[in-house]
């Protein structure tokens, strides 16, 4: 008989009795395996349970490479669910602590029923971490684990939607507010403390004026973007992949230096690589001061129509800023207010262009922007 021993303790919740218990990624593909075994059964539950929902390539890709850094954590627990018939609960000594001793299960008389180790329990939910680490080959990755023993199916489908579906989650602009808090740098703390400045700043075109956990900051008015939405336009211009900078960060203090060809893409690498972050700050200023400066009636305007200093608009001129910079220069240098200015004076946008009629809401609307730009300044994109 193949077995496997795990040391566990007991909870009691309204849903029932369950455990919980530390487990090796290993010994845990001994008795989960990734098969879609079950999708041939026709009920309302299978198809919804965590092993039998489709694996998504993309999210077990950014996870074997989340699992090879020094962040690696997996603090919530994976939840299984043991077939009875292969489980056998041990006391021990201590009253509060006991033996899961999990088995594969032989039926003599009917040997289709029996349960070979592999396929003793079911993934109810974490199927994805579970995947990544296999083949991250991270077999001695130890993983808090979640227990339920005979669970029916519908029992399994409640669990699922519980963790699933009725977790709240966490808003983006405070994920990347607390980067505050890291004591090493990294791609998104630079992207923090930029967005940190251009709100604090008074010269700034931004102040006072973003949702820094996005969410309206009380006792301020007038705020029309969230620290997300500036993050996510920054971010691929400092970095490609900035959960392997982060980690490059802790592990080494440095980055390598960029092809001429990353640079064009990634125009604040170098700056950042230097440590030269008030420099990105710097040109992001004197860009979005000279868009100020040439819309201002439509930039110090607060109409719900006005879309220049919301997402939309900042999305489209945050992706010109690329293009624009390169203009100017291929190498990390300042550009200058007045520099970009010459360029904005060759748009033939007036204030009350930006509304949502003109530019329609979402990533449409940003797209007409930013094509409206190259267009009328002529600039390569």
């Amino acid at each position: 008989m193949e077995n496997l021993v795990i040391p566990v303790f007991s909870i009691k919740q309204p849903i029932g009795d369950f455990y919980v218990g530390v487990i090796r990624a290993d010994d845990l593909l001994r008795i989960c395996r990734f098969d879609y075994r079950r999708m041939q059964y026709e009920n309302e539950y299978a198809d919804y349970l965590g092993i039998q929902r489709k694996l998504n390539k993309n999210r077990i890709a950014d996870i074997k490479k989340y699992v090879g850094t020094l962040d690696a954590c997996f603090p919530t627990s994976i939840v299984i669910s043991i077939d009875q018939k292969c489980a056998e609960i041990q006391e021990t000594e201590r009253q509060d602590f006991l033996l899961l001793k999990v088995s594969d299960y032989t039926d003599t008389e009917a040997p289709q029923l029996s349960i070979a180790l592999d396929q003793v329990a079911t993934i109810i939910d974490g199927q994805h971490r579970l995947k990544g680490l296999e083949e991250a080959g991270k077999a001695g990755f130890e993983l808090p684990i979640s227990i339920f023993i005979g669970a029916d199916e519908a029992t399994e489908a409640s669990i699922f939607s519980i963790v699933n579906l009725a977790q709240t989650k966490v808003n983006k602009s405070l994920a990347y507010d607390l980067f505050e808090y890291a004591k090493t740098r990294s791609p998104e703390k630079t992207c923090h403390e930029i967005v940190v400045a251009l709100d604090k700043l008074e010269e700034s075109p931004f102040h006072n004026q973003i949702k820094r956990l996005g969410v309206r900051t009380e006792n301020r008015f007038g705020e029309t973007l969230s620290q997300a939405t500036i993050v996510k336009g920054l971010l691929p211009y400092i970095s490609k992949d900035p959960l392997l900078d982060r980690d490059a960060g802790k592990r080494y203090g440095f980055w390598e230096p960029a092809l001429a060809s990353a640079n064009s893409k990634r125009i604040f690498y170098e700056f950042f690589r230097r440590d030269e972050d008030e420099r990105i700050l710097q040109i992001v200023m004197n860009y979005f001061t000279a868009v100020s400066e040439r819309w201002s009636k439509a930039w110090e305007g607060s109409g719900k129509g006005n879309i220049i200093k919301r997402t939309n608009g900042f999305n489209g001129f945050i992706r010109f800023l690329r293009p624009a910079y390169l203009h100017f220069t291929t190498k990390p240098q300042l550009v200058t207010k007045t520099e970009f200015a010459e360029l904005f004076a060759d748009v033939k946008l007036d204030d009350s262009d930006f509304n949502p009629t003109r530019f329609l809401p979402g990533s449409s609307g940003a797209t007409e922007l930013y094509k409206t730009l190259l267009k009328d300044t002529g600039v390569q994109s």
